[in-house]
């Protein structure tokens, strides 16, 4: 497959750059904008969320990765490896969401509630030499005291403890996370709590969370080293039923707590749409962690894909003026392709969906709506859908050093041939 010279991008994109302007539209602004917008990278996609404790288990907590395909991260610093080259490969500087199961423990077996800063010093200098910042999840899975699938929530008071103090010194690895490396880190929790069928008492297991919250959050981390977030589920595989976390739960925490909101986009029913929660939730939260995935039917984690469900999430955020109280990252894990591409594909997609979005010329179509011009309103949008943007996103790679169109595939598969097939 032939690809365009540099000179066929920039003729391109000047064309496009006077279409746009008829528009009311600054597509160099736009791209400016663009290219501040960090997106944070989830490190699980390189390995399988397999992590570096030895296990070498099923995750579990109704998490299952499908596929095999070879060439996958077995090591600290192949992980490192595959995401430099992943890196490369997409426009933009960009951050890294660790989970704590991604620890460096040498020789030694350290559980969870015992890590500390210095098992991520492999990370921090690493996001240090390559310009990332880092954000981070406590790992409330894939452990003997996850098995029956409560952890804050359970009825066991050791149970409990145990995670509460993970948990806290989660926190605490954030915080030097984000004053080793100048940017907040933030970290997100995530617990997999709840019953297959129908339980008797709902109301118990929240009022646990609620109060194991509470212990977790009871030091204050400065904002510019921590920001911390929860995260809600529909359900899980073996959580049908009854998620602990649910969104209502998380939604009242947040907003009484004063904490970071996360919206995953594979964490609702299929028929929600969390592109119309974001003007709602944004009256009563400061801001919000942004999970950015794609749920298919009941498995919440596909690829992300430049979809109209996508394009609309990333127009809320422009049109209501949230980017900025806006922390986006990407969570879906998928064993079936390339790890690589997979990271690179999804990513990409993902700052398509906001160059659109910054590409609408917004007062205008605000203006007929509020005129009560419908049918302009309706004929802009339609018409928005035939401009040249793909020469605009080709510019953008163009101008940022990296692979145009497809062509990052060539890369992807000359790393596959040289180091990912030896593994």
């Amino acid at each position: 497959m032939e690809h365009p010279t540099d000179k066929d991008i920039e003729s391109m994109y000047e064309l496009a750059k006077a279409r746009y302007a008829q528009m009311g539209v600054d597509t160099d602004a736009a791209l400016q904008t663009l290219a501040e917008v960090p997106i944070s990278l989830h490190c699980w996609q390189g390995d399988d969320v397999g992590g570096f404790e030895g296990s070498g288990g099923d995750v579990g907590g109704g998490l299952a990765v499908t596929g095999n395909y070879p060439g996958k991260a077995r090591t600290a610093d192949e992980l490192r490896q595959d995401l430099d080259v992943a890196y490369s490969l997409i426009p933009g500087r960009h951050r890294l969401n660790l989970h704590a199961s991604y620890a460096e423990t040498g020789d030694a077996t350290v559980d969870r509630n015992a890590l500390r800063p210095e098992h991520f010093a492999g990370w921090i200098d690493w996001a240090k030499e390559k310009g990332h910042g880092l954000d981070f999840n406590p790992t409330l899975f894939a452990h003997p005291l996850a098995d029956d699938g409560f952890t804050l929530s359970s009825y066991d008071d050791g149970v409990r403890k145990f995670w509460i103090e993970h948990c806290i010194a989660c926190r605490e690895i954030g915080a030097a996370m984000g004053q080793a490396l100048g940017t907040p880190c933030v970290t997100n929790i995530w617990i997999p709590d709840g019953y297959k069928d129908l339980p008797v008492d709902r109301l118990t297991p929240r009022v646990l969370l609620r109060d194991a919250l509470d212990a977790i959050f009871e030091k204050e981390i400065d904002p510019r080293y921590n920001l911390d977030a929860v995260e809600s589920k529909l359900f899980g595989i073996g959580s049908e039923n009854y998620v602990t976390g649910s969104h209502e739960f998380y939604l009242g925490y947040a907003m009484t707590r004063d904490k970071l909101l996360c919206l995953d986009t594979g964490h609702f029913h299929p028929t929600e749409n969390v592109y119309d929660k974001l003007s709602a939730v944004f009256l009563y939260v400061d801001e919000i962690l942004l999970h950015v995935s794609r749920g298919v039917r009941w498995d919440s984690d596909h690829v992300v894909i430049l979809s109209e469900d996508l394009v609309r999430l990333m127009q809320e955020l422009i049109r209501g003026k949230f980017l900025e109280r806006t922390h986006i990252g990407l969570d879906f894990f998928d064993a079936s392709i390339n790890r690589l591409a997979a990271w690179v594909i999804g990513t990409r997609n993902a700052l398509r969906a906001l160059l659109l979005a910054l590409l609408e010329p917004y007062e205008e179509l605000r203006q007929a709506e509020l005129a009560g011009d419908f049918t302009q309103r309706l004929a802009l949008l339609e018409t928005l859908k035939g401009m040249p943007f793909g020469a605009v996103w080709d510019y953008h790679c163009l101008q940022r050093g990296v692979p145009v169109g497809v062509a990052f595939m060539r890369d992807i598969r000359a790393y596959e041939e040289q180091v990912l097939s030896k593994r």
